[in-house]
C-alpha cells in the first residue's frame, strides 16, 4: 500500500473523520449516503458564516467536548484551572459526566 493510500484509509487521529467525510467514505469503507452528505455540508457551512467570539473560548470549548470522552472530571477541571481557562460548568458537568 502506498504511503498516500495509507494515510488516506486511517482510521484515528483528529482529521480522520474530516477526511472520510471529504471522500464520501465511512472508516468502514462503506460510501456515505448523499443526504447525510449534504446535510452535513449545509450545517457546516452555516456554522462556517457564524462569528467567532476568540480562539480561546473554541479551544475551551474543544477541550471540554473531547477531553470529557478520555480524562476524569476532577482531572479535566483541574487541566482547565492550570491552562487559564474557566473551569468545568455545572451544566458541562451534567451533560457530559452525569451519566457516569
Amino acid at each position: 500500500m502506498s504511503e498516500a493510500t495509507e494515510s488516506e484509509n486511517k482510521t484515528t487521529g483528529a482529521d480522520a473523520v474530516d477526511h472520510a467525510i471529504a471522500r464520501g467514505i465511512d472508516l468502514d469503507g462503506t460510501p456515505i449516503p448523499k443526504a447525510k452528505l449534504d446535510l452535513y455540508n449545509q450545517v457546516m457551512g452555516l456554522e462556517g458564516d457564524r462569528q467567532r467570539s476568540g480562539v480561546s473560548n473554541t479551544m475551551r470549548s474543544r477541550i471540554v467536548r473531547i477531553g470529557a470522552k478520555h480524562i476524569s472530571q476532577q482531572e479535566l477541571n483541574q487541566k482547565l484551572i492550570d491552562a487559564d481557562l474557566a473551569p468545568l460548568k455545572e451544566k458541562e458537568i451534567a451533560f457530559y459526566y452525569g451519566g457516569k
